[in-house]
């Protein structure tokens, strides 16, 4: 059974392609201003990539911030059951998953099953995802895609003390005028999230093994951050990016 997951997020649409425990395929595009628009040609690349034909695919799961926009899913899940679906997927053994998206963050507790037992959200404030990483990053005229292996090196990172956004950014521009060293800024700003992460994980505990799951998943510093203050090891699966769109595909073959 050949079964699709449409994610869409506030910065990346993702679409996974799952059949018979295997996954057939994976893509992720900028979401932009249309989520209806984005939906539908992440999933037609896939299939393009992967030489299917629509006719193929069974069943079709969206999840997501914009999961309702794709008006051809077969049925929509919550993004804390998609990554609790697609992690448990990935590693059955995982209890704890962390997923830190474009806007929101994420901590959900499983059980052996692979069931969600709590889970806490914080969709508020923008403070620790994407979003507040690319605003740093801007700021500081350093390459996202860069921070994680900059901040590894540093030795005394900054003290970060507002978790706000805007604020953050401010205390990050009287940084750089005082002459702070940028790696030191970079991870000033993964301890900080490191914070409020763990902070949100309190609420419902940590077991371990630990998987973090999402777009900031990718950033090595943030990553190390996060273990060294949870004192747990973080497993970051290749697939960490659209691991929302394999597990609404692995959701989408029990309807």
């Amino acid at each position: 059974m050949l079964t699709a997951g449409i994610d869409i997020g506030s910065i990346t649409a993702k679409a996974a392609l799952v059949e018979d425990g295997k996954i057939r395929g994976t893509k992720i595009i900028f979401t932009g201003y249309n989520a209806e628009a984005a939906g539908m040609k992440v999933y037609e690349e896939l299939l393009s990539e992967a030489g299917l034909d629509k006719s193929a695919v069974s069943k079709i799961v969206s999840t997501g911030y914009g999961r309702n926009s794709v008006k051809f899913a077969d049925k929509t899940f919550t993004e804390i059951m998609a990554h609790a679906a697609g992690a448990h997927f990935l590693n059955p053994a995982i209890r704890t998953v962390i997923d830190i998206g474009g806007q929101d963050s994420k901590a959900v507790a499983l059980d052996e099953k692979g069931k969600v037992k709590n889970f806490v959200m914080n969709d508020k404030c923008a403070a620790g995802t994407g979003r507040f990483l690319e605003v740093m990053a801007r700021a500081l005229e350093v390459d996202l895609d860069e921070f994680g292996a900059m901040s590894l090196t540093s030795s005394m990172p900054a003290k970060i003390s507002s978790l706000c956004t805007v604020f953050a950014e401010s205390e990050v521009i009287s940084l750089i005028a005082r002459g702070e060293k940028r790696p030191d800024i970079i991870a000033g700003i993964h301890e900080s999230i490191a914070a409020r992460v763990s902070s949100m994980l309190a609420r419902i505990g940590v077991t371990e093994p630990v998987m973090i799951t999402g777009g900031v998943a990718r950033n090595s510093g943030v990553v190390d951050a996060l273990a060294r203050k949870l004192e747990v090891s973080i497993a970051v699966s290749p697939y960490a990016q659209v691991n929302g769109a394999i597990g609404a595909a692995i959701l989408a073959s029990t309807i």
